[in-house]
């Protein structure tokens, strides 16, 4: 109860701050003129006030979207605030591994450095939809797209880390840990007949967890300047229930609306894991109210992440390197 409480009030925790904290007010007086972002899911809710914050405080912005021109409408509207932000746009669809290469290879050919990524894109949807790949939509999309987006990138963010001596960060957005209570069974994650519209989404926000760890732990056996963690941003009234029943995502709303952050305090914790000094050299950790926090025992398993990371290299190997 107490957490609760804490969580209501905003108390802020060891970082100094707390649920109630902004995205603004986590970034306050960081000059990011030297780091290139980019993030996906950017086009609106919390990755558009991500980017826009990150942007705001000079950081080069990359916002790639399913569609150019939902890019484009983002890159707009944030520099109709800052009219000198630095906001390049792409297209990239995370369901599809076809256009992750080809999205990949085309932000190559510009030769960007690239010092952060945020996985912030997510979707979730009552039916079951495959993919051109085979796969369930939500897993695709929430974890394997961002798997092999990652990878693709890797080299150019370890590379830009050693070029100008910063560390360079991964930031995954998943879900509250303590709600994932079932294991990830990669033996029916992408069946139809496993389908179960929020366990299903559950998994594929687990799976961002047991990324991030795994990934942790392969770049510390590299030993380099790169970190990667998960965090929760907390219960915010997004449009990720755009793709579900109108009216049960109406009272799914108001059932939890008391808990709901806005999407600048949403927005807090990715910019605090994205650019935030006191979390230097933290790796493979989980994050919520931009403090540190425990995960449930399945975010904790890394046999299973090392599973899942064979697994998701089994599925995308034919479009990496």
């Amino acid at each position: 109860m107490a957490e609760y409480l804490k969580y209501l009030v905003g108390w802020p925790g060891p970082s100094g701050f707390g649920s109630r904290t902004t995205a603004e007010e986590v970034t306050a007086d960081l000059d990011l003129t030297s780091h290139t972002v980019l993030i996906t899911g950017a086009t609106s809710g919390l990755g558009l006030e991500t980017a826009r914050v990150l942007a705001k405080r000079g950081a080069h912005v990359i916002i790639p979207g399913r569609k150019l021109q939902s890019s484009k409408k983002a890159r707009d509207f944030i520099l109709k605030e800052h009219a000198d932000a630095r906001v390049s746009v792409g297209e990239l669809d995370l369901s599809s591994l076809a256009s992750i290469r080809k999205f990949v290879d085309d932000l190559k050919s510009q030769n960007y450095n690239l010092n952060t990524l945020i996985n912030n894109a997510g979707v979730t949807n009552a039916k079951y939809i495959c993919t051109k790949d085979g796969l369930q939509l939500d897993f695709a999309t929430n974890h394997v797209g961002h798997f092999l987006l990652t990878n693709l990138l890797l080299d150019n963010i370890i590379a830009t880390a050693k070029k100008y001596g910063i560390e360079g960060r991964i930031v995954i957005v998943s879900s509250n840990a303590h709600f994932l209570t079932k294991a990830l069974d990669l033996k029916t994650v992408n069946d139809e007949n496993s389908f179960q519209w929020f366990m299903s989404y559950g998994k594929s926000k687990l799976a961002n967890i047991l990324h991030a760890k795994e990934l942790a732990r392969r770049l510390k056996e590299k030993s380099v300047n790169v970190t990667a963690n998960a965090l929760h941003p907390g219960g915010v009234r997004t449009n990720i229930l755009r793709d579900l029943n109108a009216t049960f995502a109406t009272v799914l709303l108001f059932m939890v609306s008391w808990a709901f952050k806005t999407v600048p305090q949403g927005a807090a914790t990715t910019c605090y894991l994205a650019a935030h000094p006191t979390v230097a050299g933290v790796s493979g950790k989980y994050f919520c109210d931009c403090n540190e926090y425990e995960c449930s025992s399945y975010a904790n398993d890394m046999k299973l992440a090392a599973d899942l990371w064979a697994y998701s290299e089994g599925i995308t190997s034919s479009y990496m390197d």
